[in-house]
């Protein structure tokens, strides 16, 4: 099934894998404030932020099959009030979570009928950042192409009868199967990234070349100094969007119902001359120290098993790849994580973000931030051609990196924003 694509990648990491599949389990189907089928409609709507049709055609088969009304999915106009006041911070989040403020809490909690509770808000907040992320590592890994060398972004519903891969957990032989398949497959990996690479190449042959004149173009423009907090110039420019063989932009008509001013997208966080007042500092905030305990209060365990998994991609080995790069695997892990944080205006005071020019290629930081930022720009020629000293698995883990480093990022705004307005 369309399910095993997500899968299959984190396979490559099964131990990333057993935790990733606990987390999805937990969100959507064990005990917690929100009702089943809400669930499943934050994610569509989070999901379709990003015009990721992979994931909508997920939970929306699964909205299904937890009771939900099929109106809802005509669009935001036949959902319940109290579901649809989410859509501003949905947005806020996805795309720039720095303005977030304790008003948009507030303004949720406190609407007479249509309010929420502190429990089902931190509730809805995983699941949206859980979304938004996710759809980062679908694009990033091709996840949304469809199998056929006809085009991308056109996989098909599942039937209902298929089972979705956050049930991989529930208890039966499937979670071991799918483990044992997943480790089979990474000892696979070398013939798989052939195979992939002979695929990618025919699809997209007659664009190789001009997108790459085009990044080194952009290459050549930029200053060899710049630090990493100042570069933030649009490293999209000149990369083929999603098209179909006509060249038409696909994901974005039927996707449209679920979204509300669907042009605000990212913007870069900073330029250097701005002021950086804005600048969120770990050490006034952080997750360890804040986010944790509160998530974790407020819906419980949740905050264990986000805490395992940003443990468990930190420890993914990773020799290899930082060898390739000329350092210690924490200081590549380290510099990669710092970036995509950068991006979103969360800074470490005791980082040296020009290590990240030394550490990263131009392309590397290309695809980076593509992934992170607009990760419906992301076309798989990318995750080929971009990194050809990279072996699959390693690719893999850096997706994992994007997607758990982009996380905490949003639950981090998110969270200070309700501890400010618990204040």
């Amino acid at each position: 099934g369309r399910l095993e694509a997500v899968t299959q990648q984190m396979g490559y990491h099964p131990q990333y894998l057993d935790s990733f599949l606990k987390t999805q389990h937990y969100l959507m189907h064990m005990d917690g404030p929100l009702p089943f089928d809400c669930r499943h409609y934050i994610a569509i709507m989070a999901a379709a932020r990003h015009q990721c049709r992979y994931l909508v055609n997920l939970h929306v088969l699964q909205f299904l099959r937890a009771g939900g009304d099929p109106q809802w999915l005509r669009g935001l106009e036949f959902i319940p009030p109290k579901l649809r006041n989410l859509n501003e911070i949905n947005k806020i989040l996805a795309h720039r979570p720095w303005l977030i403020t304790k008003e948009h809490i507030e303004k949720l909690l406190k609407i007479s009928e249509w309010s929420w509770s502190l429990a089902e808000l931190v509730h809805a907040v995983v699941l949206l950042a859980h979304c938004h992320a996710l759809a980062s590592f679908v694009f990033g890994c091709g996840c949304e192409q469809d199998e056929g060398l006809g085009g991308r972004g056109s996989l098909k519903p599942l039937s209902l009868g298929n089972q979705c891969f956050c049930e991989a957990t529930a208890g039966n032989s499937y979670s071991q199967e799918l483990l044992r398949i997943n480790r089979k497959r990474s000892l696979d990996s070398c013939m798989e990234l052939d195979s992939l690479r002979e695929r990618m190449q025919r699809i997209h042959v007659e664009t190789e070349g001009r997108d790459e004149m085009r990044l080194l173009q952009q290459d050549r423009e930029e200053g060899e100094g710049q630090r990493a907090a100042e570069h933030c110039s649009d490293p999209s420019a000149g990369l083929s969007p999603l098209a179909d063989t006509d060249g038409v932009v696909t994901g974005a008509t039927n996707l449209a119902c679920y979204m509300q001013d669907p042009d605000f997208g990212y913007q870069d966080f900073a330029r250097r001359d701005e002021d950086q007042t804005q600048v969120f500092r770990v050490q006034d905030y952080s997750w360890e120290d804040h986010g944790f305990s509160l998530v974790n209060r407020l819906y419980s365990d949740i905050g264990h098993l986000l805490d395992e998994k940003f443990r468990m991609v930190d420890g993914l080995q990773s020799s290899a790849m930082a060898k390739r790069q000329g350092c210690e695997p924490s200081v590549f892990k380290r510099g990669i994580w710092n970036y995509i944080h950068c991006m979103f205006g969360i800074r470490y005071d005791d980082y040296d973000y020009a290590e990240v020019n030394q550490l990263l290629e131009r392309m590397l930081k290309v695809y980076i931030k593509t992934v992170t930022c607009y990760p419906e720009k992301t076309n798989s020629e990318m995750f080929d051609r971009f990194w050809k000293q990279f072996k699959h698995s390693e690719k893999v883990h850096v997706n994992l990196l994007i997607l758990e480093a982009r996380m905490q990022a949003e639950l981090l705004y998110a969270l200070q924003a309700i501890t400010q307005y618990m204040i």
